[in-house]
């Protein structure tokens, strides 16, 4: 796997924004927030910030291993959304130290049950973002089903 990140200077000379070029061949913006003091480097808030990604992609990487395996047990899945929180260390490099997730999966006659073992394999096995995360993270999950 390969990604090239690069500087997207602006025409004013300042900012801090970045465009990863995907091994796939796919582009992700990411800006900085606005300098919170004078001579700081800082964004134009443009964009995600990096460690915004870095829990969308975690958040990608989790929905898919559940979608997919509620799929594979014969579940009726219409739909699946995940709201994740995170809380970050104080100083750096300031990780996260805390991560909850919440689904919300949609379907016919779904089974709580194969619902909350999709997301606990996706977490104890097959989603290698959260995996890495946990290192630093606690992590949380808590879901609700809605009838589809």
């Amino acid at each position: 796997m390969e990604c090239t990140v690069r500087w997207t200077k602006p025409l004013d000379g300042e900012g801090m924004a970045f465009v990863a070029t995907t091994g796939s061949g796919h582009m992700i913006t990411m800006d900085g927030a606005p300098a919170a003091r004078e001579g700081e480097p800082g964004g134009h808030d443009l964009a995600p910030r990096p460690m915004e990604t870095v829990l969308a992609g975690t958040g990608g990487c989790t929905a898919y291993d559940v979608v997919y395996i509620l799929r594979k047990g014969r579940q009726d899945v219409r739909d699946c959304s995940v709201r994740l929180r995170a809380e970050r260390a104080d100083s750096d490099p300031k990780v996260f130290t805390a991560i909850h997730m919440h689904f919300v999966v949609s379907g016919r006659g779904l089974d709580p049950a194969k619902v909350e073992r999709a997301i606990a394999l996706s977490h104890e096995k097959y989603c290698s973002a959260s995996a890495m995360l946990a290192k630093t993270a606690g992590i949380s999950t808590s879901f609700e089903l809605v009838e589809a």
